[in-house]
C-alpha cells in the first residue's frame, strides 16, 4: 500500500473549480469574508461556506475572527508557494482566462505574488539584482555582503530580518514571465516599502499593483547604474 501523503486529496480540494476561485482570490494575501469569497467565485454564500469548510479542514486556509466577523485567508506562505506554482503551469499549459481581459497587462506587469512583487517589473528587478552582484546564486541562492548595505540604504535591515521564521531570500518562478522574482522576508520588504514611498498601490479586489509614473521611475532608479535607495 502507497506510503506519504496523500497528494491525490489535495489536489481534489484544490482543483475544484470554486475553491481554487476562492483560493486565488486569497493570493491577495488579504482577509476576506465569506460573502467576499462567494462574489469571486461566483457561488451562494451557502455554497462558498461548504467549500471553506473544506478548505479549513485541510488547513490550507486560516480563519481569523473579529467580533462578530469571521474572515479568512491562505493558511501560509507554503500554501501560496504551491498555488503560483501551479499558476505557473496552468500558464504554460496555456489555461489563461485572462487572456481577453482589459487587467490582463496589468496582472502582468506588476501584482502581489502573497507578500512580495511579481511580474514583469519585479523579473526584471531581480535580474538587476544578480547582475549587481546583490544577490549570487553560488552554492544557493544568496544575499552577498554589498547586497546586504544595499539593503541598508532602503532602511532594510538584513539582520533584522534574518532572525524572522521565514526565509530570507530566494527566486520565485514568476507565472507570467517564465523567469524568477524574489520572494522571502526581502521581497515582501521590498514591496512594503514600495508602498510606505507611495510609489504603488495595491488595486482593491485585485493582485495587481499600480505604481505611479514617478513611482516606476523611482523603483527602476534602485536598479539602475549606481542606484541607490533615497
Amino acid at each position: 500500500m502507497p506510503a506519504g501523503p496523500h497528494i491525490a486529496k489535495v489536489a481534489a480540494l484544490i482543483g475544484e473549480p470554486a475553491r481554487a476561485e476562492i483560493l486565488s482570490a486569497l493570493m491577495a494575501d488579504r482577509a476576506l469574508t465569506a460573502s467576499e469569497l462567494a462574489h469571486h467565485a461566483g457561488v451562494t454564500p451557502a455554497t462558498a461556506s461548504a467549500h471553506l469548510g473544506k478548505l479549513l479542514e485541510a488547513r490550507l486556509i486560516a480563519l481569523e475572527k473579529q467580533g462578530r466577523h469571521r474572515y479568512f485567508r491562505l493558511a501560509d506562505r507554503d500554501v501560496a508557494r504551491l498555488l503560483e506554482s501551479l499558476m505557473g503551469v496552468a500558464f504554460r499549459s496555456g489555461a489563461v482566462r485572462l487572456a481577453s481581459s482589459p487587467r490582463e497587462p496589468a496582472l502582468r506587469k506588476a501584482r502581489v505574488c502573497y507578500d512580495h512583487l511579481a511580474g514583469q517589473l519585479a523579473v526584471w528587478a531581480l535580474e538587476r539584482m544578480v547582475s549587481r552582484r546583490i544577490f549570487v546564486n553560488a552554492r544557493g541562492f544568496t544575499l552577498t555582503r554589498p547586497g546586504a548595505a544595499w539593503f541598508e540604504s532602503l532602511g532594510i535591515s538584513e539582520r533584522e530580518l534574518s532572525t524572522a521564521r521565514r526565509t530570507l531570500c530566494r527566486p520565485c518562478l514568476d507565472w507570467g514571465e517564465r523567469r524568477h522574482h524574489l520572494a522571502g522576508a526581502l521581497g515582501a520588504a521590498l514591496l512594503q516599502r514600495c508602498f510606505d514611498r507611495r510609489w504603488a498601490r495595491r488595486e482593491p479586489d485585485s493582485r495587481i499593483v499600480t505604481f505611479t509614473p514617478r513611482g516606476e521611475r523611482e523603483f527602476r532608479a534602485l536598479f539602475g547604474a549606481g542606484g541607490r535607495g533615497s
